[in-house]
């Protein structure tokens, strides 16, 4: 850890202390997130996940007890129909009743809400986040909430009042400050049409022309609308910090309207701040919210290493938007988390400041921050990994053996480092950047004197390439060509095409080295 978090110039540690500033010195402080499960949750919700742990992770290094609460707001209404879904026609059936009453269409869980909620439940350890799970369908169908629902009730006109300030449109006289999914049809197509003063209220099912009374303490009905619910399960949970994106904090947002309706119930709003959309970069067409498809943290996953991921959050600040790069930023990715861990270790001479800085970026990069690494990975270019591995065609452990050099304490990441880059290679990386050896193929149509050229190279990788420097053996490469009066880009291009069936490639000195003085020889010996 860092030494001195007081004066971190780190985001999270600056949240954290203003919260400690401002809510006071207290025996549990709790922070909060939470999303309605109804669709893929996607790597924009993400931030505000791990906004939240970064959070909670500096303030438990200061000492305190903190509770990191994660709503599963699956008592939302069903909406619309994602356009990936399996049998839309089914799924139609059940628009505006409660997400947790919606088939799940793929057969991995009990509804839809559970589907999208156990997919991110899944896969937050492998970023080391852990939060403890509230599940409000449970909650409100079990009348958790009554007596938060009776004070709203008890509130109704002050509550009104507070929204209309930001409203074009005023609430009318018959508004209520609690919604109901009819008991006949499950819908929420209904309209409250009074109240007894205590716990029971009647409402109107639209749809049936039928009315009924309920008591909110026996029955699962009822839900406050969210710019009530939001402000009241603050004050349940005592929520001492949650953040919200740039929507909800908006001037008249409903952060503005909650932090007033809130003290109705008792409590105070949360300490806060605004998060920024993440933008996808370089996808080529393979995901499109317009199909109903979005990249979610297993898409990332695929790509980034789970310290990288953390790395892309805990490096920029929350409420600055940044794009997550699956096109050749990869490569610069990869070299900035590397340079960051260069400069953790002292490998890399930087001005103090940005060295504590980088340091600390690098220790909240860390999937667990028990156990921060004791070496720096292995430092190898994610290019240089990539043509390895396309050397080897893809069998990571032939690249690590080639290696040679890797120490044990850093096999592990190393291993999921090449994990990633063939993933990539395999569906991002574009097309001049892929290539694969011409080993098992056919020679290609050359004249004479291109011929003559290359047995002349073949002699010069016989005797020179296990010797000579990568610099030194590219003298070689120009005398093969002017010996045989080609032009240094024509043998350049002829080279290329004869090993990997493309005109450009790799720089060609350090490729031929990395290939190996035996498959080359292989290649070249068809000439």
């Amino acid at each position: 850890m860092s030494e001195n978090k007081s004066n971190s110039a780190h985001w999270a540690d600056q949240m954290a202390e203003r919260i400690i500033r401002e809510k006071g010195d207290k025996d549990l402080y709790t922070c909060a997130s939470g999303i309605t499960p109804s669709g893929t949750v996607h790597i924009g919700n993400f931030r505000e996940i791990i906004t939240v742990e970064l959070v909670v992770r500096a303030l438990r290094e200061r000492g305190k007890n903190v509770r990191f609460i994660y709503s599963w707001d699956d008592y939302d209404v069903f909406r619309k129909v994602p356009k990936n879904m399996k049998d839309p026609e089914l799924l139609a059936t059940y628009l505006r009743k409660p997400i947790t009453l919606v088939p799940d269409t793929s057969g991995t869980a009990e509804n839809y809400a559970r589907a999208n909620e156990v997919r991110v439940e899944n896969i937050l350890p492998a970023v080391g986040i852990y939060p403890e799970y509230i599940y409000q369908a449970d909650r409100y169908r079990k009348s958790y909430y009554a007596e938060g629902i009776k004070r709203a009730l008890e509130k109704k006109e002050e509550i009104k009042a507070i929204l209309n300030e930001w409203r074009t449109e005023p609430l009318g006289d018959d508004w209520y400050p609690v919604s109901v999914f009819s008991s006949f049809t499950d819908k929420d197509t209904t309209t409250v049409t009074g109240w007894d003063g205590e716990y029971k209220i009647t409402y109107h099912d639209n749809e049936l022309d039928k009315s009924e009374t309920i008591d909110i303490r026996t029955t699962p009905n009822t839900k406050l609308p969210w710019r009530v619910d939001w402000p009241m399960r603050w004050a349940k949970e005592g929520v001492d910090f949650e953040p919200g994106g740039k929507d909800h904090l908006t001037e008249g947002g409903s952060y503005d309207t909650s932090k007033k309706v809130v003290e109705l119930f008792g409590g105070t709003a949360p300490v806060s701040m605004r998060y920024d959309f993440i933008k996808l970069k370089g996808m080529g067409g393979k995901i499109s919210s317009s199909g109903g498809e979005v990249a979610d943290l297993y898409d990332v996953l695929e790509i980034y290493t789970p310290e990288i991921v953390r790395y892309m959050f805990v490096g920029t600040r929350p409420n600055s938007e940044f794009a997550i790069s699956f096109d050749l930023d990869v490569l610069k990715i990869y070299e900035d988390y590397d340079n960051c861990e260069r400069i953790y270790f002292g490998l890399m001479d930087v001005k103090e400041q940005r060295r504590e800085k980088e340091k600390r970026i690098y220790e909240l990069s860390q999937v667990d921050d028990k156990n921060i690494p004791t070496e720096p990975g292995y430092q190898v270019p994610f290019r240089h990994l990539c043509n390895m591995l396309q050397i080897h065609e893809g069998d990571i452990e032939k690249v690590m053996a080639s290696l040679g050099d890797v120490t044990e304490g850093q096999k592990e990441r190393l291993r999921a480092r090449l994990k990633c880059a063939w993933n990539w290679l395999q569906k991002y990386a574009p097309e001049e950047f892929k290539w694969a050896l011409r080993v098992n193929e056919d020679p290609i149509s050359v004249s004479d004197g291109e011929r003559k050229a290359l047995k002349d190279f073949a002699s010069y990788v016989s005797d020179y390439l296990d010797i000579l420097s990568e610099k030194e053996f590219s003298q070689y490469i120009y005398k093969a060509a002017a010996d045989n009066a080609m032009e240094n880009a024509d043998f350049f291009t002829l080279t290329y095409k004869v090993l990997i069936g493309k005109e450009k490639g790799p720089k060609l000195a350090g490729f031929v080295k990395t290939v190996g003085k035996e498959k080359i020889l292989e290649i070249l010996s068809k000439y």
